[in-house]
């Protein structure tokens, strides 16, 4: 018997449809039912099923069109079941679309609202019924009228009703990805749009983590339609909370020692990552998607976050995006330091703003983030950080040279970024495999190509790899034997820095070492003068790197590295013996270099020490070889003067004389070898061979001879002898005059070796120390003649040339002198003492050795290149000179004598304040414990050690002292550049306190009193306290008050520009007077464009955060008086700086500097007074009410400034016409006009018209903001001065009768005179 499907598919195959119609007719809905699902379930003819359904209910009957709709509705109810298979369910849906135009317009009402009751209740289980919804509701929308409630609606109104009122409900969220795939289909106005994108959005707090990709992916293709930059925002704004509420729970979990996870970071994290690459898929294909997403970060880099970043980072894998993206992190990078260091050194803005958001950290985050599996990150990644460092890295200075400025600590903002691209590459090689070949790759060949600026920043990037991964650099031992192949063309300074980063590879890998030595043999014979010297420098270092058996312990290795790091090649383990061999074949190699150039023996002496140090087997042989070297030179007759064949150190190039062997340098390091195996012997009991010790202690015996002979004979000889009088050439533009120059700096240069031999050797031996006295004399002697005939008596003393004294000794020298008080070498050391030119000398060794410290970060002679070392010499230095400083009052020490030269008290205080700045600069965190290594006077009280702040402000104090009794004496005892070095001291000290310390306070309170009390007439004094003053005010509070009171003490004194006006006496600051105020002027000026600086920075802020924040503002219809405090504190700055500049513009400045600077002033503060002007125009257009506090800022513009500003331009215009009336008289005189004067007129006549324009561009956004406001704010501006081309009859009758006298007296005089002078005059004005 056939079932009722198959009764009612064959009578559909018929050629009519009434017995169809009869039969179905006859069928219950519920038989129907049963029917229809029977075969669903069985998967058997549903299709023929539903079509004879269809084509047996005609939409022109009620009965038909009730049929239909029930048949949908049991559809729908099937493939949302999930009890089909999804082939039959994509057939039935596929086949209900295309009949879904022929229901009748209340069926489709009724099954959208279905659809939505399903949605509101959670029954969407599979979502393939959904795929039926979008072309329901675009028939819908093509209906004309609806029965709705009691009235009617149009069907696109009902379907947006329907819409409405689906986002409005709540969504289940296991539905939310088929709503969204859904409404894709879903014909959408923009509103209606944006209202799904917001609800979707909100959405993504309710899901699963996992689901989150997806939806991302659909929501991706929704933005097809529009709505961009809110999908792109929702997105990234839901991760940067995700990502911030992961941190605030580790944070919380570390406080509390609990792990506290709600999301496990590493599920995050790939969530992420998916989610990135459906972006960036997206923005592949969606071009204007990408142009949306980078418009976005281009305005503001505070929307920035990880997420973010490692999406763009992702984005700049697409070509046309590359450029871009790298542009666009560049610049908010630098945009976020330079913020951070404004932020950073100002304490009004640091109490406006909360915390500040640093790029450079989420960068260093997304780092860390992308050992996720983000592999699309990490090449994005290893691009930023190349870029940074090639963009920010240092640059060549003047002429190509390179500034060495490795040691110094990263401070400016292009410096921060370069280190940030160098963490970024470290952190990446960690953590990466696959990017480790490129990241090596790319640092070696920069620094083979990069041979014309600085690489210093890419040495220590590959240094730091060095230690890190040294298994992968032997892995890649290819390309590093490549780049050794260019060492002999590549800088000094670079070959330095490679070979030391190798060091510790070379141990390990033979196959290496062999090929660098090749490389350096080869350069040992190099064209290039710098191929030698890398070939020098290489040797040295192996030399110091691979010890030989017996070698005592060294305290210095150049870099850790622990066996367990590295796989030792079979054949090449650590191996003393062999490293013999090895070491006194190279210096056999080395010994070649003692027969070439000056600078290549220089660096074999400079290098010997250290090798020595650390490889103290090696002695026999370097002594050997300095030992034959320096007897090339030496006189062995004991009766004949002088000891040293000084014709043989130099050498002839035809008209040239160069220097060919630095004997001085030479003796330093054969003295300091042999002192140092000698203090080594004595405290070793040595373990060599008897036989071993006699030779060694033989040729010691005989170096130490002849060390004694030279002294002995060189304080027996007359500069007669070196062919140096006071009668000898010394211009260097001639041959003898050179050659004298440098047989004079080549004695000087023994003379101090000897010096220090002796003095070491003497062990405080009177007699010895009358040698040492006795040396110096004659080195003096030659240093003075040298002095008044090269430098014509300009030059002081210190600027001789470069101390070959040690640092060591030099601080074991200055503290024997000042401090060593025992009775044992009080004799001794008297001799030394006696004389004030060489106690006077030693200091000033001291602060050149400081000085070499603090601008290259190391110092000449042995442990130069050791900063430990040179910092434990500069703590001992710091001691004495703080002691000699304290203990000897100045006054007592020259009183008497009247010369230019500085004392020895101004000396150690150069002296300390050199050694402060080096210390900050170069060792910034070990501040404190420099001071506490200082000793101090019995009658001080010792300062707390434990508490750095404290030892500072002791010192502080110390200084504080020195400077009131310096500002105690009468105006003529006053000692100008003790004061100025003081106060520099101080500025040096008090950056070490912290601005919200006590200490702090009691500072700016003392430099305020100080100001306010000191009556000095000394412009240079007075610049360096208020800059003191002005530092320190900007980390406690904003300047802008001590502004106002400057002002007025500099017009009080000054005068007004109408002579006629009396200016009330003030005197808020005694520091500025008459001979002052021109300096307190233009201190004040650059103070005043700082705080405008800082206005400025703020009301741009201020800006983008109004531009981001698109939504209703909730204080949009704010009272006045309820004042944003950012937008208060801007008000009352700018307020405050107007009633500054008030007194200014009306006081009578000397025409000049000054008087340019405030026009440059007053131009930029209307500028940003545009500015403020037209944040409030913005703010105002939306709804938003005028601050009382901004009209009573344009009132005080327009009754304090403007009107004063137009007097003070024809002030400066009359004193321009009256000075240049003078100049004319003198251009009759000798027709000569200077081109620097006329750039400086053509400066000086441009700050007019830029602040005419600026005031006038200040006038017109006032209008228009008058306008938007409903405020007339052009009421409190007076009209300007008229400044247009009207002819003034009077002006021009006096102008023309002027010109008519001139013209009869200059005929007059042409009556008088020959012809021959007119045609000089013409060819004169020819030229």
């Amino acid at each position: 018997m056939k079932s009722k499907a198959d009764q009612i598919i064959l009578l559909s195959e018929g050629d009519t449809t009434t017995d169809l119609q009869k039969y179905l007719a006859a069928l219950t809905n519920e038989k129907l039912t049963t029917e229809i699902t029977n075969c669903a379930l069985a998967g058997t003819r549903i299709s023929a099923l539903i079509k004879s359904i269809f084509k047996g209910s005609p939409n022109s009957s009620a009965e038909g069109s009730n049929r239909r709709l029930h048949v949908y509705q049991l559809c729908i109810s099937l493939c949302e079941s999930g009890d089909l298979k999804s082939e039959v369910a994509a057939d039935i849906i596929g086949l209900l679309m295309l009949e879904t135009h022929t229901l009748s317009g209340p069926s489709l009402a009724q099954l959208a609202s279905d659809f939505a009751e399903a949605i509101k209740g959670g029954k969407v289980v599979s979502g393939k019924s959904l795929e039926l919804f979008p072309t329901v509701l675009t028939a819908l929308a093509a209906c004309e009228a609806l029965a709705y409630g009691k009235g009617e609606l149009s069907g696109e109104e009902y379907k947006k009703q329907l819409i409405n009122s689906l986002c409005s409900s709540r969504w289940d969220p296991k539905c939310v990805i088929h709503l969204t795939t859904m409404f894709r289909d879903v014909p959408l106005s923009t509103e209606e749009l944006q209202f799904l994108v917001e609800k979707v959005l909100r959405m993504f707090s309710k899901l699963d983590l996992q689901e989150i990709p997806p939806l991302v992916y659909q929501l991706l293709l929704l933005s097809a339609k529009g709505c961009k930059k809110q999908v792109l925002d929702g997105i990234i704004g839901y991760f940067k909370e995700q990502d911030l509420h992961q941190k605030e729970e580790q944070r919380h979990g570390e406080s509390m020692d609990l792990e506290v996870q709600s999301i496990p970071r590493d599920q995050l994290r790939h969530v992420e990552g998916t989610s990135i690459l459906h972006v960036v898929f997206a923005i592949r294909l969606d071009h204007e998607l990408g142009r949306e997403f980078l418009k976005s970060f281009k305005t503001s880099y505070g929307d920035l976050c990880p997420f973010s970043v490692a999406l763009l980072l992702s984005v700049a894998r697409i070509q046309r995006y590359e450029e871009q993206v790298f542009e666009l992190l560049k610049g908010a990078i630098i945009k976020s330091l330079k913020d951070e260091q404004l932020l950073h050194g100002s304490r009004f803005l640091q109490d406006l703003l909360s915390v500040h958001c640093s790029i450079g950290q989420m960068i260093l985050d997304t780092v860390k983030n992308s050992v996720f599996g983000w592999d699309h990150v990490t090449q994005g990644l290893v691009q930023l950080g190349f870029f940074l460092m090639d963009t920010f890295g240092p640059k060549p200075g003047p002429f190509g040279k390179t500034t060495d400025g490795s040691a110094a600590v990263a401070r400016t903002p292009a410096q921060l970024a370069c280190k940030l691209g160098g963490q970024v590459l470290l952190e990446g090689f960690k953590m990466h495999d696959a990017i480790r070949g490129e990241i090596l790759e790319q640092v070696l060949n920069r620094l083979v190509t990069k041979t014309a600026s600085p690489v210093n920043h890419f040495v220590d990037l590959f240094s730091d790899i060095v230690i890190f991964r040294p298994m992968v650099l032997l892995a890649s031992s290819s390309k590093l034997t490549e780049t050794f192949d260019h060492l002999s063309y590549l800088p000094l300074a670079t070959v330095q820095g490679l070979l030391k980063a190798v060091q510790p590879l070379l141990k390990v890998s033979m196959s290496l070492k062999d090929s660098l030595i090749l490389v350096l043999r080869k350069a040992m014979f190099s064209s290039q003068l710098d191929g030698r010297k890398s070939a020098v420098t290489g040797f040295l270092l192996l030399l110091k790197n691979f010890k030989v058996l017996g070698s005592l312990a060294s305290s210095q290795c150049s870099q850790p590295i622990s066996s367990s790091q590295v796989q030792v090649d079979v054949h090449s383990r650590y191996n003393s013996a062999a490293n013999e061999a090895f070491c006194l074949e190279i210096l056999s190699s080395l010994r070649r270099c003692l027969g070439q150039q000056a600078d290549v023996r220089l660096m074999l002496y400079e290098g010997f020490y250290d090798v020595l140090r650390r490889n103290s087997q090696l002695a026999g042989s370097i002594m050997q070889t300095l030992f034959s070297q320096l007897k090339r030179y030496y006189e062995p007759e004991q009766d004949l003067l002088p000891p040293l064949k000084l014709e043989h150190c130099i050498t002839a190039h035809g008209d040239q004389v160069f220097l060919q062997e630095p004997l001085a340098h030479l003796m330093s390091c054969t003295m300091h070898c042999l002192l140092w195996l000698q203090n080594t012997h004595r405290s070793v009991n040595a373990n060599d061979s008897d036989d071993d010790e006699e030779e060694e202690e033989g040729y010691q015996s005989e170096l130490q001879a002849m060390l004694e002979s030279v002294a002995r004979r060189m304080i027996k000889c007359e500069l007669e002898d070196f062919e140096l009088d006071k009668s000898a050439e010394f211009s260097m533009g001639s041959g003898v005059g050179v050659k004298n120059n440098i047989y004079a700096v080549l004695v000087m240069g023994v003379y101090e070796v000897l010096m220090e031999c002796t003095f070491v050797k003497g062990d405080y031996n009177k007699t010895q120390f009358e040698e040492v006295l006795e040396l110096f004399n004659r080195y003096h002697k030659l240093a003075e003649i040298l002095r008044e005939k090269s430098g014509k008596g300009r030059a002081p003393s210190n600027k001789t040339p470069r101390s070959l004294l040690s640092m060591g000794f030099t601080s074991s020298l200055i503290t024997a002198l000042f401090r060593d008080s025992a009775q044992s070498r009080e004799e001794a050391l008297s001799v030394l003492r006696s004389s004030g030119e060489f106690v006077r000398y030693v200091v000033n060794v001291a602060v050149q050795k400081i000085q070499q410290l603090e601008e290259t970060g190391n110092t000449d002679g042995p442990d130069g290149q050791n900063l430990d070392k040179t910092f434990r010499f500069l703590c001992d230095m710091t001691s004495v000179l703080m002691w000699r400083y304290t203990n000897i009052p100045s006054a007592v020490e020259d009183s008497g004598k009247k010369e230019k030269r500085s004392t020895l008290s101004l000396l150690c205080l150069e002296g300390l304040l050199r050694i402060f700045s080096a210390c900050q600069q170069r060792y910034p965190d070990k501040m404190a414990q420099l001071l506490s290594a200082m000793e101090i006077s019995d009658d001080d009280a010792e300062p707390d050690n434990s508490d750095a702040t404290e030892i500072n402000f002791f010192y502080i104090r110390q200084f504080q002292r020195a400077l009131f009794n310096q500002l105690s004496k009468e105006e003529e005892d006053f000692n100008t550049k003790e004061a100025q070095l003081l106060v520099n001291i101080l500025s040096v000290l008090s950056l070490q306190l912290k601005p919200t310390s006590e200490q702090f306070v009691q500072m700016i309170t003392w430099t305020v009193k100080i100001c306010k009390e000191t009556s000095f007439e000394d412009s240079a004094f007075s610049k360096g306290l208020l800059s003191l003053l002005f530092n320190l005010h900007a980390l406690f509070k904003s300047p802008v008050s001590v502004l106002v009171e400057l002002s007025q003490d500099i017009h009080s004194h000054l005068g007004d520009i109408d002579e006629d006006v009396e200016v009330e006496k003030q005197s808020h600051f005694a520091l500025v007077n008459m001979k002052t105020a021109t300096t307190a002027t233009l201190l004040v000026l650059s103070q005043v464009d700082k705080v405008l600086d800082e206005v400025d920075w703020l009301i741009a802020r201020k800006k983008n955060q109004t531009a981001t924040d698109k939504s209703p503002s909730k204080d949009a219809t704010q009272a006045a008086g309820q004042q944003d405090p950012v937008e208060k504190a801007v008000t009352l700055q700018l307020g405050t700086l107007l009633t500054a500049l008030n007194e200014l513009i009306q006081t009578a400045l000397l025409l000049g500097p000054s008087t340019v600077t405030l026009l440059r002033a007053l131009s930029r503060t209307y500028t940003t007074l545009t500015t403020l002007v037209k944040y409030y125009i913005q703010m105002c257009s939306q709804n938003i009410a005028l601050p009382s506090r901004v009209e009573k800022l344009v009132k005080l513009s327009g009754s304090h400034l403007t009107p004063q500003c137009y007097s003070f331009i024809t002030y400066v215009q009359n004193g321009e016409m009256s000075a240049g009336g003078a100049e004319d008289k003198k251009k009759k005189k000798k027709n000569e006009v200077s081109t620097v004067s006329s750039a400086k007129l053509l400066r000086e006549t441009k700050a007019i018209p830029n602040l005419i324009f600026s005031i006038e561009q200040y006038e017109k956004y006032l209008i228009a903001l008058s306008k938007k406001s409903k405020v007339n704010l052009m009421q409190y501006m007076k009209l300007s001065t008229s400044r247009d081309f009207r002819i003034n009859a009077a002006t021009l009758d006096a102008a023309l009768q002027e010109q008519d006298q001139s013209q009869e007296a200059t005929e007059s005089q042409e009556v008088d005179e020959t012809q021959e002078p007119k045609q000089k005059k013409r060819k004169q004005a020819k030229a």
